[in-house]
């Protein structure tokens, strides 16, 4: 059985998404790139941003194919470089990530996928810090690490996307890090 418009109108968004970016992309490039008419978008998504969004999304969610093979075992300095990597790789991508969150300010329905994706990326992240499998971690572990990730891997990608030859390098950031941690506090 082959693939259906859906799929098809899915794939080709990702592929736009890639190649494009979010608001460079049209409803003609989608089409064409699925091999579909331009109504196949209004039939089964809607509109081209809710077929992008959901692209989006599905790539994010996927992990893989944004920022590579994920390693086990928590190395933090692996870790880093393969989302510099992946940053400098899949620039375009980055940016319509970044666009993404900007139109969710308008966008009240947006606003909740985005902030679901981020509740999602606190406990993936956690899990690429730690190895630990995401039904295994704490609350407390997505809630502290998880977001400190998150919030380091935002920040960096904003760095790499607007100036990468100035952004830093993952032994750079991992310097940071240590840096950051011989400052804090004794615990009380």
């Amino acid at each position: 059985m082959g693939t259906g418009n859906r799929e098809k109108l899915l794939e080709a968004a990702r592929t736009c998404l890639f190649e494009k970016g979010y608001e460079r992309t049209t409803v003609r490039d989608l089409a064409t790139t699925a091999g579909v008419s331009m109504a196949a978008i209004g039939y089964h998504f809607g509109s081209k941003e809710a077929l992008l969004n959901q692209a989006l999304f599905e790539a994010l969610d996927s992990g893989g194919q944004v920022f590579g093979p994920t390693e086990e075992g928590g190395d933090l300095g692996a870790l880093w470089q393969r989302l510099i990597e992946a940053f400098s790789a899949n620039r375009t991508f980055w940016l319509a990530n970044l666009e993404t969150v900007l139109r969710a300010q308008r966008d009240p329905e947006l606003r909740e996928q985005v902030a679901a994706g981020l509740r999602q990326g606190r406990s993936g992240m956690a899990r690429e810090v730690t190895g630990t499998p995401e039904d295994e971690l704490t609350e407390e572990t997505v809630r502290g690490l998880g977001s400190v990730q998150l919030a380091l891997l935002s920040g960096l990608m904003m760095q790499h996307i607007t100036d990468p030859e100035a952004a830093p390098t993952a032994d750079e950031v991992l310097a940071g890090i240590r840096a950051l941690a011989a400052r804090l506090p004794d615990e009380a």
